[in-house]
């Protein structure tokens, strides 16, 4: 099993902690973001990452080589020259997955305790172009399924935009995770270039393909984008002694 962590983020939001450290090195309860995920996925049976990288690249490459890698195949994608976003960081990873390759896609700012076997074997059974980790939560975005968890649309709440690809009286509200399972057949239809979103990739995608929710709302999930989320998510774990 193949994974991609997306790290090239500057992470704004968590300054001044990232004032000279990028988000992927921020420490979570004294061990860094990066580290933390690339071994939750060694354990779930994952053999070869990738990561993108841009703010403070350099640091991140120093960190994996000084650490060995922590023992996996671990392959750079470099976006110094010019961050792609979401969509644009996955398609240029593009070449280090195999044809019809079932893969892992996870946000290195995202902790959770996910099962991430029951997830890719939903996945597999429902023969999927994209699985999404999703839950219910308080967001101003979301995503938009219908009765089959198929994905449908998307609604911003502050703006009342709505897109809605697959028309459903009942679509159900649910916020997106971070985490993904894509099979690389995907890289057929992707059309775009440079720097954009996957979610509007996969809604484009969503009217022809089967891209579904995987519901974990009764996991912990936490998105370590501030520094208030940080300092609320340590403490979860402290007290629950995870």
């Amino acid at each position: 099993m193949k994974a991609m962590i997306f790290a090239a983020g500057k992470g704004t939001r968590l300054f001044p902690l990232t004032q000279y450290t990028p988000k992927a090195l921020v420490k979570f309860n004294k061990i860094p973001l990066l580290e933390r995920l690339i071994v939750h996925l060694k354990k779930n049976g994952v053999s070869q990452i990738v990561i993108n990288v841009h703010y403070l690249s350099d640091l991140i490459i120093d960190f994996l080589a000084a650490n060995n890698n922590f023992g996996i195949d671990i392959f750079i994608s470099n976006e110094t020259d010019q961050l792609l976003d979401t969509g644009g960081g996955l398609k240029k990873a593009s070449r280090f997955f195999s044809r019809d390759e079932v893969f892992i896609l996870h946000n290195v700012d995202v902790v959770s305790n996910i099962d991430l076997d029951t997830m890719i074997a939903c996945h597999k059974k429902q023969n999927a172009l994209v699985t999404m980790a999703v839950r219910r939560r308080e967001s101003s975005r979301y995503l938009l399924f219908n009765k089959q968890n198929e994905l449908s649309g998307w609604r911003n709440k502050k703006t009342n935009q709505e897109i809605i690809t697959k028309p459903d009286e009942q679509l159900s509200e649910f916020a997106f995770s971070g985490i993904h399972v894509i099979n690389s057949e995907i890289f057929n239809y992707i059309q775009q270039d440079g720097s954009f979103s996957i979610i509007d990739t996969y809604l484009e995608l969503s009217s022809t393909h089967k891209i579904l929710a995987y519901n974990h709302t009764n996991d912990y999930w936490f998105d370590i984008g501030t520094v208030d989320k940080l300092k609320k998510a340590e403490q979860f774990l402290i007290g629950n002694n995870l």
